[in-house]
């Protein structure tokens, strides 16, 4: 019989070889996501301060409200401008997309396609 690994178990170990490379600093913070079965979060993080800058949740309390459901391609757009938004109104234009392991499409995508709306670059 063959045995299949945790699907977590190999994006978390695809997730840490990337990190290997992939670091965010002041003028180029790192906007990484995390995405789990009924919600999706986004953070923009300064690895050389180790600071997170800027957040955005399905779970606050305005997404929370205009949105039915926090685990779906419309709740990850909400929150992609609601990070980016926040990220320009912090001063930070330009960012390096850490998808976390994850694969780049559907909420993955489309919270990405949400922040480079509010205006954010990379």
């Amino acid at each position: 019989m063959i045995k299949k690994e945790a699907k977590n178990k190999v994006r978390r170990r695809k997730h840490a070889r990337v990190r290997k490379n992939i670091t965010g600093t002041a003028e180029r913070p790192r906007l990484c996501i995390y995405r789990s079965n009924s919600q999706i979060y986004a953070q923009i993080i300064d690895d050389s301060q180790g600071v997170t800058l800027v957040s955005a949740s399905s779970l606050e309390k305005p997404l929370r409200d205009e949105l039915e459901y926090g685990g779906n391609i419309e709740a990850a757009k909400a929150v992609g401008k609601s990070v980016g938004e926040k990220a320009i109104a912090e001063g930070i234009t330009e960012v390096v997309f850490d998808r976390a392991g994850y694969i780049y499409t559907g909420r993955v995508a489309a919270l990405a396609d949400g922040a480079r709306e509010a205006g954010l670059k990379f």
